[in-house]
This record gives structure tokens, sequence and C-alpha cells, in this order.
């Protein structure tokens, strides 16, 4: 027989619009905190534009964001279990830095 001090796993019912799932496309996400939240930008960087957009901001408990990162760590890993590492920039140099321009010609109409 179970351990009737065991907690009950509850079921959560999330609600997905047609509009939220069509998802927003992101290439740059910026992080800042402070004491009691942390706010991740997440921005869409076009070639050759010298402007991004923050296309959603998120802003979370820091008690969240350790989830979030355990969640991330958790789905990278099944992720590379599956399709094989991960292949980084950062990885190979360090120092490199996110281009504004993608090193690409900028935009002309």
């Amino acid at each position: 027989m179970e351990d009737n001090n065991k907690e009950t796993e509850q079921q959560i019912n999330v609600e997905l619009s047609e509009d939220m799932a069509e998802g927003v496309y992101s290439n740059l996400a910026m992080i800042a905190h402070s004491n009691s939240e942390f706010i991740l930008d997440f921005i869409r960087l076009m070639p050759g534009v010298p402007r991004a957009k923050v296309k959603a901001r998120i802003i979370i408990t820091p008690e969240h964001a350790k989830r979030l990162v355990a969640a991330l760590n958790d789905n990278i890993e099944k992720y590379e279990d599956q399709y094989g590492p991960i292949q980084s920039n950062h990885d190979a140099d360090p120092s490199f830095n996110f281009p504004i321009s993608f090193g690409g010609p900028g935009g002309e109409a």
C-alpha cells in the first residue's frame, strides 16, 4: 500500500492560443536582475540592421530563474543524447562577441 503522506501529483491545464502557439523567433537574449526578480529580454537581431527589437520580456523570481536553468540543462542533455552535442561559437572562441551587423551589408530599399 502506498504511503498516505506522499503528495498527490497535481495536473495543470495550460491554455495556448493560436497566436501564442506560433511563437516568436529570437536570436539574442539579455538578462538583468535585481534582488527580487530576473528580467529576460528576447531580441531579434537582423543582419545589416543596427537596431534590434525586444520581441518578448519575461520577468521571473530568482527561484523560478533557478528552476528554469535546471529545466534548460535537463532538456539540453536530453537533446544532446538524441541528436549529438550542440556546437557553440563560444566553445571555440571564448572572446567571441555577437556581431551587430552579422558581417553583412546594410539594408537598402
